[in-house]
């Protein structure tokens, strides 16, 4: 018998060729990849090695904390807030971080963190100025926008106006003290410009507080002891130790300043300040002060 023949392949011309460059390629790309591979570990080793060189090199060690704008709050507790301190290599301290430190300090409002060659950091500090302390059943401190910035302490000034009648509604959310007042920068109107017919009663107590803070005011802060706010009636002051209370109510707070320097200077003028218990400015066309007298019967006023 014929033993059947297995079939024979056939070859195309050329075919062990592109096979053979089919090989050489892969091992092409295999090698790029490991190469690339190995090139990126080489770079970042050099990386690695150049930070630890820079953070690590006595160079770069800070020769002094340069600590600029702090009043109330001391270079150390500034210096151990930001957790810095001299010696300490200049490229080691993330200046990202020790700005957030510091701005949880509540004394802080802004604050700028930098390095310097010769090699030092440097800390601009800003901090709050307090305006008022606020009692909303616990007292805070209100800053010259309006904000609460920390709760009041003993420790803290005792020279403030204390202001009452306020809801926690009423205070603004920190940094949005401008919508106070959308047409000015800070919330309030400059002494050159109109007064508008009616405050909030936020307007109404930051307004004082800033005539509060000219130079000739006839009632400068430092005297104010109480600010009541009352939503109907608007603004009540005691300040003077001869006048139990001055009533301004919600508007024209220029106009009644002025009046009641008239008030006060006539006063001044009759043999020394004598006791008043109530100047009421609240309507400037029927202006109210009531002497401080045991004998006088109740609604006695005097009208000006």
């Amino acid at each position: 018998m014929l033993k059947s023949r297995k079939p024979r392949k056939n070859y195309r011309k050329g075919k062990k060729a592109t096979r053979h460059f089919a090989f050489l390629g892969r091992f092409m790309i295999c090698f790029k990849i490991t190469g690339g591979i190995v090139l990126l570990v080489a770079v970042s080793c050099v990386f690695i090695f150049a930070h630890d060189f820079l953070t690590q090199c006595d160079y770069l060690r800070a020769q002094r904390l340069i600590i600029e704008g702090n009043r109330r709050i001391s270079e150390s507790q500034i210096a151990a807030q930001a957790q810095l301190t001299e010696g300490m290599n200049i490229l080691s301290a993330n200046l990202s971080l020790v700005r957030k430190k510091l701005l949880a300090h509540p004394w802080i409002a802004e604050v700028e963190v930098s390095r310097e060659i010769p090699p030092a950091l440097k800390i601009i500090i800003k901090e709050h100025v307090p305006l008022a302390v606020v009692d909303l059943g616990r007292k805070f401190l209100i800053n010259e926008n309006g904000e609460i910035f920390k709760e009041w302490s003993p420790v803290d000034p005792v020279n403030l106006p204390l202001v009452s009648g306020l809801e926690i509604s009423d205070l603004p959310a920190y940094g949005q003290a401008a919508l106070l007042d959308p047409g000015s920068e800070s919330g309030l109107n400059s002494p050159s410009e109109p007064e508008p017919s009616h405050y909030t009663p936020l307007q109404a107590v930051m307004q004082v507080l800033r005539l509060g803070r000219e130079s000739e005011s006839i009632l400068p802060n430092r005297l104010i002891r109480k600010i009541w706010v009352d939503r109907e009636i608007g603004i009540t002051l005691q300040a003077f130790s001869q006048i139990g209370t001055v009533n301004l109510g919600y508007n024209n707070y220029l106009r009644k300043y002025d009046m009641l320097k008239s008030i006060v200077s006539y006063l001044n003028q009759r043999n020394g300040f004598p006791a008043v218990d109530r100047i009421d400015l609240n309507n400037l066309d029927r202006i109210v002060v009531s002497p401080r007298r045991i004998d006088t019967p109740p609604g006695d006023d005097k009208e000006v």
